[in-house]
Protein backbone atom coordinates (compact mmCIF):
# COMPACT_ATOMS: atom_id res chain seq x y z
CA UNK A 1 0.00 0.00 0.00
CA UNK A 2 1.29 3.26 -0.83
CA UNK A 3 0.43 6.69 0.58
CA UNK A 4 0.22 9.65 -1.14
CA UNK A 5 2.24 12.57 0.00
CA UNK A 6 0.21 16.04 0.32
CA UNK A 7 1.22 18.48 -2.94
CA UNK A 8 3.42 21.28 -1.24
CA UNK A 9 1.74 24.43 -1.64
CA UNK A 10 3.78 27.68 -3.03
CA UNK A 11 2.32 30.36 -1.68
CA UNK A 12 2.28 33.36 -4.52
CA UNK A 13 3.85 37.18 -3.71
CA UNK A 14 0.84 39.43 -3.73
CA UNK A 15 2.25 40.98 -7.00
CA UNK A 16 2.22 37.37 -8.56
CA UNK A 17 -1.39 37.41 -6.98
CA UNK A 18 -2.11 41.04 -8.64
CA UNK A 19 -0.59 39.70 -11.71
CA UNK A 20 -2.59 36.83 -12.28
CA UNK A 21 -5.83 38.66 -11.62
CA UNK A 22 -5.02 41.40 -14.16
CA UNK A 23 -4.27 38.56 -16.60
CA UNK A 24 -7.19 37.40 -15.97
CA UNK A 25 -9.87 40.13 -15.94
CA UNK A 26 -12.53 40.13 -17.96
CA UNK A 27 -13.01 43.19 -20.29
CA UNK A 28 -15.93 44.81 -19.27
CA UNK A 29 -18.66 43.97 -20.49
CA UNK A 30 -17.15 40.85 -21.79
CA UNK A 31 -18.92 38.25 -19.88
CA UNK A 32 -16.15 35.90 -19.71
CA UNK A 33 -12.68 35.64 -18.44
CA UNK A 34 -9.78 35.06 -20.61
CA UNK A 35 -6.44 36.26 -20.36
CA UNK A 36 -5.11 39.91 -22.24
CA UNK A 37 -3.18 37.98 -24.86
CA UNK A 38 -6.46 36.35 -26.65
CA UNK A 39 -8.19 39.71 -26.67
CA UNK A 40 -5.04 41.16 -28.00
CA UNK A 41 -4.95 37.96 -30.83
CA UNK A 42 -8.99 39.32 -31.77
CA UNK A 43 -8.00 42.74 -32.02
CA UNK A 44 -4.71 41.81 -34.21
CA UNK A 45 -7.08 39.58 -36.64
CA UNK A 46 -9.59 42.41 -36.86
CA UNK A 47 -6.68 44.68 -37.96
CA UNK A 48 -5.72 42.42 -40.97
CA UNK A 49 -9.51 41.69 -41.79
CA UNK A 50 -9.87 45.79 -41.96
CA UNK A 51 -7.04 46.05 -44.10
CA UNK A 52 -8.57 44.82 -47.57
CA UNK A 53 -5.85 44.85 -50.07
CA UNK A 54 -3.30 47.54 -48.11
CA UNK A 55 0.16 46.30 -46.50
CA UNK A 56 0.63 46.50 -43.26
CA UNK A 57 3.54 48.30 -42.60
CA UNK A 58 5.58 48.97 -39.02
CA UNK A 59 2.68 46.92 -37.08
CA UNK A 60 5.31 46.18 -34.05
CA UNK A 61 6.11 49.59 -33.71
CA UNK A 62 2.00 50.69 -33.94
CA UNK A 63 1.27 47.89 -31.26
CA UNK A 64 3.93 48.87 -28.62
CA UNK A 65 2.19 52.56 -28.83
CA UNK A 66 -1.34 51.61 -28.81
CA UNK A 67 -0.53 49.32 -25.72
CA UNK A 68 2.88 51.62 -24.68
CA UNK A 69 0.70 54.96 -23.80
CA UNK A 70 -2.28 53.38 -21.75
CA UNK A 71 -0.10 51.16 -19.89
CA UNK A 72 1.58 54.23 -18.58
CA UNK A 73 -1.15 56.42 -17.73
CA UNK A 74 -3.12 54.16 -15.80
CA UNK A 75 0.48 53.03 -13.86
CA UNK A 76 1.13 56.56 -12.58
CA UNK A 77 -2.77 57.21 -12.28
CA UNK A 78 -2.38 54.14 -9.76
CA UNK A 79 1.21 55.12 -8.47
CA UNK A 80 -0.74 58.81 -7.70
CA UNK A 81 2.40 60.30 -9.95
CA UNK A 82 4.87 58.75 -8.14
CA UNK A 83 7.75 57.97 -10.55
CA UNK A 84 9.63 55.57 -7.96
CA UNK A 85 6.41 53.31 -7.68
CA UNK A 86 5.33 53.13 -11.32
CA UNK A 87 8.97 52.14 -12.28
CA UNK A 88 8.80 49.21 -9.52
CA UNK A 89 5.49 48.60 -10.67
CA UNK A 90 6.23 48.21 -14.44
CA UNK A 91 9.81 46.91 -13.84
CA UNK A 92 11.75 49.65 -15.38
CA UNK A 93 14.44 51.82 -14.06
CA UNK A 94 13.43 55.30 -13.54
CA UNK A 95 15.81 56.52 -16.42
CA UNK A 96 13.31 54.77 -18.79
CA UNK A 97 10.19 55.58 -17.50
CA UNK A 98 10.96 59.00 -18.05
CA UNK A 99 12.41 59.03 -21.34
CA UNK A 100 9.25 56.74 -21.69
CA UNK A 101 6.92 59.34 -20.11
CA UNK A 102 8.18 62.27 -22.37
CA UNK A 103 7.76 60.18 -25.85
CA UNK A 104 4.14 60.27 -24.96
CA UNK A 105 3.85 63.89 -22.87
CA UNK A 106 2.68 61.72 -19.96
CA UNK A 107 2.89 64.16 -16.83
Amino acid sequence: MTTELPTPTVDKTEEEKAEARFLEKPLQGSGSIQPLSDHIKVVLENYFNDLGDHEPAHLYQLVLQEIERPLLETVMRYTKGNQSKASVVLGLNRGTLRKKLKQYDIR
